[in-house]
């Protein structure tokens, strides 16, 4: 997996309701549900109960971050 397939990805999902799984350090794991807003060169993010929250595309290669259709 690339940078470029994880933002051609990202961008199918602009507009739709996604899971966002984060694991974190110490266990702390967090689990947000919103629509991805918008996607970038190094960020994507995602409109949390009116917030934006932005995640990188190499967090999601990684394994740090899992986004889900929902």
């Amino acid at each position: 997996m690339n940078l470029d397939i994880i933002r051609e990805k990202m961008k199918s999902y602009l507009d739709k309701e996604v899971s966002v799984e984060v694991y974190g350090m110490r266990n702390k794991n967090f689990q947000y549900y919103g629509k991805v807003s918008g996607v970038y060169p190094y960020v994507f993010t995602v409109l949390v109960n009116g917030v934006e929250k932005s995640f990188n595309y190499a967090d999601v290669i990684i394994g740090d971050v899992v986004v889900k259709l929902a």
